[in-house]
């Protein structure tokens, strides 16, 4: 039986080097959709909406071995949640937030993974800090014990040239041999997480660790936007 999800998900991943993390994003997507992607081969998944990864979790619960990934804004008063029910979160967006989460990591007893999301062009429709902001925070970033920090996340603007994105994609890998070089940090960034299903073959080439697919694994969504 012809099975769409997995011939995708073939095709990209024979196109993947070794050290890039495939991340179906599923947000919008049937709980039996994701079970084809499962049965391909996928093991993480991403979500934008805590509720929703709630319902389906529970709908999931008898695949165990799912890594989820939070991909989306993540509103203050949803951290704990979001703590609970994901492995890594992708959308920390400021310093506020990170001692958030920090904060209540320690009260549960789980140490979430966690990228810091970064603008590197100005886009009022996303979420981040500058680069300057960034480096500015590295020194009380440093201070939150309970959150492991282990990447970078970047969305490269709508409507740049092929250029314009890779060179986006290019200053996010800067930024995280910047850090690296602060070797008086206790953050260790060993994870590029930039690239979704217009772009992300000039993220792997700029140095992507995870990409996050979504209409090329599952085609178009009927509730995206």
């Amino acid at each position: 039986m012809y099975d769409p999800i997995a011939e995708r998900i073939y095709e990209i991943s024979q196109q993947l080097p070794s050290n890039v993390r495939l991340i179906a994003v599923s947000k919008y997507v049937s709980v039996e959709a994701m079970r084809q992607a499962y049965r391909a081969g996928i093991r993480d998944f991403g979500e934008s909406r805590v509720q929703e990864a709630q319902i389906k979790q529970k709908q999931l619960s008898d695949l165990p071995d799912i890594t989820w990934h939070l991909i989306g804004h993540l509103q203050s008063n949803k951290s704990r949640k979001a703590i609970e029910l994901f492995d890594w979160i992708h959308s920390v967006d400021s310093l506020n937030l990170a001692q958030r989460l920090d904060q209540i990591a320690d009260e549960i007893g789980k140490i979430p993974q966690v990228c810091l999301q970064v603008k590197v062009l100005p886009d009022e429709n996303k979420y981040g800090w500058s680069i300057p902001e960034l480096l500015t925070d590295l020194s009380e970033l440093d201070r939150c014990q309970h959150i492991q920090i282990r990447g970078l996340m970047t969305i490269a603007p709508l409507d740049l040239t092929i250029e314009q994105t890779l060179q986006v994609f290019q200053e996010i890998n800067h930024l995280g041999d910047r850090i690296r070089q602060q070797t008086w940090l206790n953050i260790h960034i060993s994870e590029l997480s930039m690239g979704m299903s217009g772009d992300y073959h000039l993220a792997i080439q700029a140095g992507s660790t995870m990409i996050r697919l979504g209409q090329v694994i599952f085609g178009e969504r009927p509730h995206e936007n």
